[in-house]
């Protein structure tokens, strides 16, 4: 069986609508997408770091890149058994399951970075990765300290903690302390996946309330119960609640072992999701491998 996995924020970089526009599916997404925004995004895509890693750019950037990525598995019919995306990557992964089509999931992703964005003033929220350490240590520090909360278990050796800033810097150096082998603040601009985006979880449930949700042509594992469901009124559910709650990526990888999976292929930029599968021993791919195949 062969899963599909698509990232989330983070994997943006400059260049990336240069790069990904050599594949022939990317003149029709371009223009498609330039509809939906309003505005042409290659040239953020292209254009300044800071400016594209602000959520409301870096999420939009993502999604139409990773649809386009698909879009070229499929012209060659490779095709996933199973679905799943990382936080945003969640966004697509609905999108070529057929669950909304491009169009609707891209405003979608577009208001959900916009709310993210309001949700909690600039400077005033950090997130760190945290390697090397056990899960339980991390827990057990995060819960001692009032503001900061596990946002994603990604690895059996890779935590990331999200909150406010003062409290993420008070755990980071705790957790120092404990052995991580790595401490890493992340260049973020919202603490990602805690009660501090309560805003922008309650406007992106009247957003998503407004659309029709299909049943996906694949299931789809979700970030905020490790489960594959087939189910749209769950679908919605799911998706509004991992806007507050943790990524349970390290679950849904092994929940999609044990369904069958036995080749995993990131499709989207960078290879995060591809990195993180094989460290937890699985066999990964990124989509451009497959392509060149």
């Amino acid at each position: 069986m062969k899963a599909f996995v698509f990232p989330g924020q983070g994997s943006q970089y400059s260049g990336m609508a240069k790069d990904f526009s050599v594949y022939e599916s990317s003149k029709e997404i371009f223009e498609r997408a330039k509809k939906v925004l309003g505005f042409d995004i290659t040239e953020i895509m292209n254009g300044d770091e800071e400016t594209l890693k602000l959520t409301e750019n870096a999420q939009p950037s993502i999604y139409i890149t990773s649809y386009i990525a698909f879009l070229e598995l499929e012209k060659r019919g490779i095709l996933p058994d199973v679905v799943a995306g990382h936080s945003l990557g969640e966004y697509t992964a609905l999108a070529v399951a057929g669950v909304y089509d491009f169009e609707t999931g891209l405003y979608l992703v577009r208001k959900r970075g916009e709310y993210m964005s309001k949700a909690l003033e600039p400077g005033k929220g950090t997130m760190a990765a945290v390697i090397g350490l056990n899960i339980e240590n991390i827990e057990e520090v995060v819960n001692s300290i009032e503001g900061v909360y596990i946002a994603n278990y990604n690895s059996h050796d890779q935590v990331v903690i999200s909150g406010l800033k003062e409290s993420v810097e008070k755990a980071m150096e705790i957790l120092k302390d404990k052995g991580a082998r790595r401490v890493v603040e992340l260049m973020v601009s919202s603490p990602f996946h805690t009660p501090f985006l309560e805003y922008a979880r309650e406007k992106m449930k009247e957003e998503v309330e407004k659309v029709d949700f299909k049943k996906p042509r694949w299931p789809i594992v979700m970030n905020s119960t490790a489960k594959p469901t087939e189910n749209p009124e769950e679908i919605k559910r799911n998706i509004i609640e991992q806007i507050t709650g943790p990524v349970l990526w390290k679950q849904s990888v092994d929940t999609m072992k044990e369904m069958g999976v036995t080749e995993f292929i990131e499709v989207g930029p960078k290879t995060v999701l591809k990195n993180l599968c094989r460290r937890m021993g699985a066999n990964a791919k990124h989509f451009t491998e497959i392509l060149s195949e």
